[in-house]
């Protein structure tokens, strides 16, 4: 009881600021409410003269309610529907994982950009844009302006290439199952996955809507393996830095266990739609109530003056699994 008088006032805060920016993201699907929640957040705290009273619910929103958004999006994934629908595009989303990752590393150790943050957008650029974002940085435990300014980078090339895929599809020479690879694999989140796909299928006429879906949660899985990977590399890390002396049950994000565990429930008893898309909605709730403590956490001022270098990874991470993505499809024989 006291944990709740005590975060009410910032978790209201919040609730306030995620309800409109959820409706927005409904209304424009390529932005999405998670990025409107955080602009709103970041216009908030520059009148916000005294945040004290609402700071503690700000700071469990963004922590603890980010978590439980990535627990309820396992509710969401069946492993074995999506493997069987999707392995075919397989070799393509490896691929592209790997070397949005690897440019991710590289740039980060030439351009100088923090580790978390070349983490977040590599990351993000790679799996699924946004939760793949709030799945990754309870476990490397980044701060909030580090999120925003992921968020910002993966938002900003979401809308390029919604925009701009389906043109270039055309101007390359894809056809439908090409194109819905390419979407699938070459966009950051979502949202803008499904209205590429969209789009394009409103300019030829077919129905890769469906197809690009597929290819997009089939690299959603791949949340799974790598947050447990980098869950190893910072509690060994921890360790090291505490000579040892450090409790495991403290550090080691156990929440992403739970996104497993619920995963597996959805799998093994292949829970009906009726049960798993209200968990989904309300998982992507969560994690626009958490942008939105995020928003008012993260200075706007710094975001903007700090944005260049991690904007120029942002872009040659895009670019990467784009040429990668339409090379595969060339040795595969797709294209």
């Amino acid at each position: 009881m006291s944990t709740l008088k005590k975060n009410v006032k910032g978790l209201l805060l919040c609730l306030v600021i995620a309800l409109p920016a959820w409706f927005l993201g409904e209304r424009f699907p390529v932005i999405g409410g998670p990025v409107f929640a955080i602009l709103a957040g970041m216009i908030l705290t520059l009148f916000l003269k005294d945040k004290s009273s609402f700071q503690a619910g700000i700071t469990y929103t963004s922590k603890k309610i980010l978590q439980y958004a990535v627990i309820l999006l396992g509710f969401g994934m069946n492993l074995s529907d999506i493997l069987a629908k999707g392995k075919q595009s397989l070799p393509v989303i490896l691929s592209t994982i790997s070397i949005s990752l690897l440019t991710a590393f590289v740039l980060s150790k030439v351009l100088k950009i923090p580790s978390k943050i070349s983490t977040l957008i590599g990351v993000g650029s790679s799996i699924c844009g946004g939760s793949a974002i709030a799945a990754t940085a309870p476990v490397i435990d980044a701060d909030d302006e580090e999120i925003a300014q992921a968020i910002s980078v993966i938002f900003l090339f979401n809308v390029a290439a919604a925009l701009i895929f389906p043109t270039l599809g055309s101007v390359l020479g894809l056809g439908n199952e090409g194109f819905g690879l390419f979407a699938g694999t070459a966009i950051n989140d979502t949202s803008s996955v499904t209205a590429a796909a969209s789009a394009w299928d409103d300019i030829h006429g077919s129905n890769t809507l469906e197809a690009a879906t597929i290819v997009k949660l089939t690299r959603t899985l791949a949340i799974i393996p790598i947050t447990l990977f980098l869950a190893f590399l910072q509690t060994r890390k921890e360790r090291s830095e505490s000579a040892g002396k450090v409790d495991f049950k403290k550090i080691f994000p156990f929440f992403v266990l739970y996104f497993v565990l619920a995963s597996v429930i959805t799998t093994v008893f292949n829970l009906p739609v009726s049960i798993t898309a209200p968990l989904k909605t309300l998982s992507k709730f969560f994690i626009v109530m958490a942008m939105a403590a995020i928003g008012i956490n993260t200075n706007l001022v710094k975001l903007v003056k700090s944005g260049g270098k991690p904007i120029l990874l942002g872009f040659s991470c895009w670019i990467a699994i784009a040429l990668v993505s339409l090379g595969m499809q060339k040795i595969l024989g797709i294209w």
